[in-house]
């Protein structure tokens, strides 16, 4: 397999909505520093080489983009390194962010976002991104409260037409039936990867039969979260890798995207060479045996 033909069309298609978009997408949390995402003392990214990877990206065919207003380094920002590299946007190219949490100018976590703070922060992705409207905006979420209140919110925003479509982000099963009742839902997305647990399996599945998008975040990182991937893998994945000529990571993205044809992966790097890795995994057919092997291991 080399990635350096292998497009983004090569992993397929699912629906976010009415737009269509291809299963590998790009996850721009990474973008705006080397290093763990918001540590403290964040190294901000060469400007130049952040434009390129983005750039390569929709060269690659990549046309789905998760971002947030909170992705941010000193000297860099996730939105507006978005909007230098890829202003005029492509027609197809959809925009995913998210709202909900904040972070003041220092990078210091500001508490989550009541209803009426959440269209400051849709308003600061329109400026950001320099759009009239998001084309998905997911309200990401901690605990297990009611998000009647917020959700209802973004629906508002959405019936105004600054909003296209909505999503929910680190929620339960509760939380999309809660949703649901308020808005259509066109996308979970939530923590997944390789040693999923039965629950988020269920809930992966679930979605699938309501055909709402499955956006894994952390598929690759795992246990690694925003420091990125570890090297904790089993000896298995190993030799799976092995066995393709490929990285353990690349197959625990392609694990992921077996998962079901509404799985949506967003791997993110500042790495053209990574970025051309990821995107090739969408073309990776894993055989029953070894995605037994995988699952057991899961």
């Amino acid at each position: 397999m080399t990635s350096q033909t292998i497009t983004a069309a090569a992993s397929g298609t699912f629906q976010l909505g009415d737009l269509t978009v291809n299963r590998v997408g790009f996850g721009a949390m990474r973008l705006p520093q080397h290093g763990e995402a918001f540590a403290a003392d964040a190294v901000p990214r060469d400007r130049d080489q952040a434009v390129g990877v983005l750039r390569r990206a929709v060269e690659l065919g990549v046309n789905h983009i998760d971002t947030a207003a909170f992705y941010f380094s000193p000297l860099r920002s996730a939105n507006e390194l978005i909007n230098q590299a890829l202003t005029p946007y492509q027609d197809d190219l959809v925009i995913s962010t998210k709202v909900g949490p904040g972070r003041d100018p220092s990078g210091q976590w500001l508490p989550h976002a009541s209803p009426e703070q959440l269209r400051g922060q849709v308003e600061e992705n329109l400026r950001q991104l320099g759009r009239d409207h998001l084309d998905v905006v997911n309200l990401r979420i901690v605990g297990t409260d009611s998000i009647a209140e917020r959700f209802g919110a973004l629906a508002e925003l959405r019936k105004a037409g600054l909003i296209r479509h909505l999503g929910l982000s680190n929620v339960r099963p509760h939380h999309l039936s809660e949703a649901q009742t308020i808005a259509p839902v066109v996308c979970v997305q939530n923590m997944y990867g390789v040693g999923a647990s039965p629950e988020q399996k269920e809930f992966l599945r679930s979605c699938g039969e309501q055909h709402i998008a499955f956006v894994p975040f952390y598929s690759i990182a795992g246990t690694g979260r925003e420091g990125g991937a570890t090297t904790e893998d089993s000896a298995e994945v190993h030799a799976i890798a092995r066995a393709h000529h490929l990285s353990p990571a690349q197959i625990r993205l392609a694990w992921t995207l077996h998962q079901g044809a509404h799985v949506l992966a967003i791997p993110g790097t500042g790495d053209p060479e990574h970025l051309a890795q990821n995107v090739a995994t969408g073309a990776l057919r894993l055989s029953a045996d070894e995605l037994t092997v995988l699952d057991s291991h899961s």
